[in-house]
């Protein structure tokens, strides 16, 4: 299928989401590989869904960040609305726990820093994310993380509309944050509180919190309190505790705040074999002189 009259697209989906399903291709103008995202119609138009996906595309327009992707087109094809994106080579951080098991501290810290470093810019703009995971972390072979799916972001300053119909939470419930399961409201911490079930999951090799029903995962978010992982060091130990604290006002302050705090656990990166290359990459490079300027 070709889209666009240039993106050309494999024949099937690399991912499919709630707002719609995403494929590799090509663009012919500029002979290089992208990422579409294509809105999905089950029966008919959904108003809803339009503007959820065409927010989207804002947002990505606004965050400039090397750890989320870039937006480059946007468009529609028979009445069905595209995102082209920039193609991230890599695997879902879900897929390394199911692959390794529980991750190492080190590695751990260094993925929840680094999706840091994007909320930091993301909230910086007013935008929360609200539907952060483990599928949503891209680990890149250079080692760089990648904050994927904005579909549920929200602009907090000017979002004066609210896209939920009666009755439904938008969001992943082993992920959610309890304010978001009780009163449907986000905040940056809210974001926190998600990246701390990903921390979890990424230390023990499984969600924190589990059920049959949405419900009873609901149930568990809002009133259950975390156990304790052994083994961790005391201070990450204290700062996993916080940052799944049910009130927001006990967490973190920042996603600032948590990446100082994460720093000192991100050390002597052991390998991760069949997940990264050691080829030498030219982002990690510049990272690392543009930091040595800012401590000169």
């Amino acid at each position: 299928m070709v889209i666009g009259d240039r993106y050309e697209l494999d024949d099937l989906p690399l991912g499919q989401g709630g707002m719609g399903a995403v494929y590799a291709g090509h663009d012919r103008h500029l002979d290089r590989r992208v990422a579409v995202k294509l809105l999905r119609v089950p029966s008919g138009p959904d108003h809803e869904l339009e503007r959820r996906f065409i927010r989207e595309a804002r947002i990505l327009a606004r965050l400039e960040h090397p750890g989320a992707p870039v937006l480059y087109d946007f468009g529609t094809h028979e009445q069905r609305l595209y995102q082209v994106m920039q193609f991230i080579e890599g695997v879902t951080v879900a897929d390394v726990v199911s692959e390794h098991g529980p991750l190492p501290v080190s590695w751990a810290a260094a993925i929840a820093a680094q999706a840091c470093a994007v909320l930091s810019a993301a909230h910086a703009l007013a935008i929360c994310h609200r539907d952060l995971k483990p599928t949503n972390l891209m680990l890149c072979p250079d080692g760089s993380v990648k904050v994927l799916d904005f579909g549920l972001a929200m602009l907090r300053d000017t979002d004066v509309t609210t896209f939920t119909r009666i009755g439904q939470i938008l969001g992943t419930p082993a992920y959610m944050a309890p304010e978001q399961i009780q009163h449907g409201v986000a905040e940056p911490r809210s974001d926190l509180y998600s990246l701390g079930c990903v921390l979890h999951e990424m230390l023990t090799g499984r969600q924190l919190f589990t059920g049959p029903t949405d419900y009873m995962v609901f149930e568990k978010q809002v009133k259950e309190r975390p156990p304790a992982i052994p083994g961790l060091p005391p201070e990450l130990g204290a700062l996993l505790s916080q940052l799944l604290e049910k009130r927001p006002v006990d967490r973190p302050a920042s996603a600032n705040e948590l990446y100082d705090r994460l720093d000192p656990f991100a050390l002597e990166l052991p390998v991760l074999p069949g997940f990264l290359t050691k080829a030498p990459s030219p982002g990690r490079m510049y990272a690392r002189m543009a930091g040595r300027a800012l401590n000169a």
